[in-house]
């Protein structure tokens, strides 16, 4: 079993067809073939084997996908990374997976290797003439390594609310199953249709709803590196988008996007959200301005990512996550893990064939967090009477901006490290464009000086882009319960807007 087995099937059923749109370019699916085989070529060249990790740093580019199925084609694990990473974060996803080779792009290089050198790791860089010169005169190969069902097919790096990222192991089979349901259960799609290719590729939801759904289907995803809602309806409208996907910021921007009416998206038949809750009005408001129809789901990085979804067969329920996908069961449970009554609030816990194998390296984790079968998801939901999911909270200290998962402790901790900082907490804060917006608020030392601007340049230098506070505040000192450990929940920032 490989993942990469199913882009190989498209190709000899579809060999004509585009599986990969930028722009003008196209990519078929023989080509995304015979490219994916002459990489597997090069990392054998470059002595990776079976089982090592191999990191891709890269946008939404067709080097990504060719990269990402070379790499499973070659019998390796895929460390996907957010090209908007500082080199210190490189350094600790390399270090963590033990990648030795990492496929980053030409505007990312610098940060790359600053990061990969601290490990000792290669650094291959893309340009944007693409991977041409660097596989052509690599060897072919035309076979796909076979894999078994559980082994590790991707290490997605997802943060808790303490300590540092941890990796989940995703197998062939969790990410086989999983884009299967959604390409014919859920979205029924098919070689004529065209999936908007927005969601960044080293994230689950792309991955899985996108790049893999549309591979398994012989579809084709046309690709924007970069959100923009201009250029999103450009691309609706030119490539005749059938299927939308985005998390919820990207169908607010489009709602209020001028000159909407301008383009054509009458051939867009199903919209998909997830990441984040997708607030109702913006839901409703999409669903009218482009006659289309809004499915949410859910689901986490460890579920690779889908467990719950409304369906096409079922229609929408707004506000609601819908039911489990098949072959997934889902329970809201209490502090005791007994399941609760209907209409009442407890965690959410997953079991199912899309539940990752384990956190990489992680073992006390792996315990904590898939106990008795059951990954106990750090959400609070609930569920009705018709067995639709509905979320209504999180245990879990995250901040959901525009979609990205952002870890206050990791960005407590890069706050700590200026000299001037005596204490910090960062919290969210609500916005109606990103849903959430980060923000910080800052004890400063007895005697030391700092301004906002100063504090917001220092954390965004060390982190990527989406991460770094907007906000910025001084207080005398932060509310803390009687063990010392600060309550957030009593923090209140000041009324001034500062998003910078």
């Amino acid at each position: 079993m490989n993942l990469a087995s199913d882009m190989v099937n498209s190709a000899r059923t579809h060999p004509d067809r585009s599986a990969l749109r930028l722009g003008d370019a196209a990519v078929s699916y023989r080509s995304l073939d015979q490219s994916s085989a002459r990489m597997a070529g090069l990392l054998h060249d470059r002595g990776v084997q079976p089982g090592d990790r191999v990191a891709i740093m890269l946008p939404n580019v067709p080097e990504f996908a060719i990269a990402y199925f070379g790499v499973l084609r070659a019998g390796g694990i895929v460390v996907p990374m957010n090209p908007l990473l500082k080199s210190r974060e490189v350094a600790y996803y390399l270090g963590d997976s033990g990648a030795r080779l990492l496929f980053a792009w030409d505007a990312v290089a610098d940060e790359a290797q600053r990061g990969a050198r601290q490990n000792g790791a290669d650094v291959v860089v893309v340009s944007r003439d693409g991977l041409g010169p660097l596989l052509a005169p690599a060897p072919a190969v035309d076979t796909v390594a076979d894999r078994d069902e559980d082994e590790t097919a991707v290490i997605l790096y997802t943060s808790g609310t303490t300590g540092q990222p941890k990796g989940a192991e995703l197998t062939h089979t969790n990410l086989i199953r999983n884009c299967r349901v959604v390409a014919t259960e859920l979205f029924r799609l098919t070689a004529d249709d065209v999936i908007f290719g927005g969601l960044p590729l080293f994230h689950a939801f792309g991955q899985t709803c996108t790049l893999n759904a549309t591979v398994t289907s012989g579809a084709c995803l046309t690709l924007l590196p970069r959100f923009d809602a201009g250029k999103a309806l450009e691309i609706v409208d030119e490539h005749a988008v059938t299927v939308f996907a985005g998390v919820p910021t990207v169908y607010g921007r489009l709602v209020r996007q001028p000159g909407r009416d301008d383009y054509d998206f009458s051939r867009m038949r199903v919209a998909l959200v997830g990441g984040a809750a997708m607030p109702v009005h913006v839901l409703r408001d999409f669903q009218a301005a482009f006659d289309c129809v809004v499915l949410e789901g859910y689901g986490l990085s460890e579920t690779s990512p889908v467990a719950s979804f409304n369906t096409l067969q079922a229609g929408a329920r707004p506000g609601s996550v819908g039911t489990p996908i098949p072959g997934v069961e889902m329970r809201v449970v209490d502090n005791d893990r007994g399941k609760v009554a209907h209409g009442e609030t407890g965690e959410i816990v997953i079991r199912g064939h899309n539940v990752m194998k384990r956190y990489w390296h992680r073992p006390e984790e792996t315990a904590a967090t898939i106990r008795g079968g059951w990954l106990h998801t750090g959400d609070i939901g609930r569920i009705d009477q018709d067995g639709y999911f509905w979320i209504v909270g999180r245990k879990k200290d995250v901040i959901i901006r525009g979609g990205y998962n952002v870890y206050p402790r990791e960005v407590e901790d890069v706050l700590y490290e200026h000299p001037a900082v005596a204490d910090a907490a960062v919290i969210g804060l609500p916005n109606a464009d990103l849903g959430e917006e980060v923000g910080a608020a800052v004890v400063l030392k007895r005697g030391a000086q700092a301004t906002a601007e100063e504090l917001r340049e220092y954390v965004k230098h060390e982190v990527a882009a989406y991460k770094y506070p907007r906000k910025v505040w001084f207080v005398d000192a932060l509310p803390k319960g009687p063990t010392g450990k600060i309550v957030k929940r009593e923090i209140v920032p000041p009324n001034e807007p500062d998003t910078r």
